[in-house]
């Protein structure tokens, strides 16, 4: 068994952790994004599968292309912030299952029910994007992740061979803490939880 974290780890990854809006110009470099997936191929997912797939947007011409696809309320701070992570899942993330998990014919399972496909590819990319946001604060990044964009207009200008689907966009990088507002409440363990 392994021990609890310390609260120090505890703080950076939850109780101080914060989702930042503005960041500092300093650039999240190579050897962090390496880092960064490093980490976040670690976590579990069904089957072992790892159908989430990630799309660093940083330079200005990528950045050009996300635009249209942003809120209007989005749309300012993820150009302006230094990288944008697109978490997406592959639509054939299952031909990779004989090689991830080798004691269950699971790409047959998926070959013979297609419909089970996309369920399982959006809710293990989902919670690969989670990992992604803890990996990011325990390398001492700071993470916006978003929803409030337009999917088929990133599929389209990033993955136009369909293969790759968008799911989530997180701004990353290093975050300016200064004006934060106060943290917003959270439910109560008594409202958001039954123990059977």
């Amino acid at each position: 068994m392994t021990a609890p974290l310390a609260p120090p780890a505890l703080a950076q990854l939850f109780h101080a952790a914060r989702t930042v809006q503005r960041f500092s110009p300093r650039p999240v470099d190579e050897a962090t994004l390496h880092e960064l997936y490093a980490l976040v191929r670690q976590g579990p997912t069904g089957f072992n599968a790892q159908p989430g797939r990630y799309a660093f947007v940083r330079s200005a011409q990528a950045k050009a292309l996300l635009a249209p696809a942003l809120s209007s309320g989005n749309r300012d701070r993820t150009l302006a912030a230094p990288l944008t992570a697109i978490v997406a899942w592959d639509t054939r993330f299952h031909e990779q299952l004989p090689t991830l998990f080798p004691a269950f014919d699971a790409r047959g399972y998926f070959d013979s029910h297609p419909d089970s496909l996309a369920p399982a590819g959006v809710t293990n990319a989902t919670l690969q994007a989670g990992y992604l946001i803890l990996a990011a604060r325990a390398l001492g990044l700071d993470a916006a992740p978003m929803s409030g964009f337009q999917p088929g207009l990133v599929d389209a200008a990033f993955f136009p061979d369909g293969r790759w689907r968008a799911l989530l966009l997180i701004n990353l990088g290093y975050g300016e803490r200064a004006a934060l507002p106060p943290r917003l409440p959270r439910l109560a363990f008594d409202d958001a939880v039954a123990v059977f």
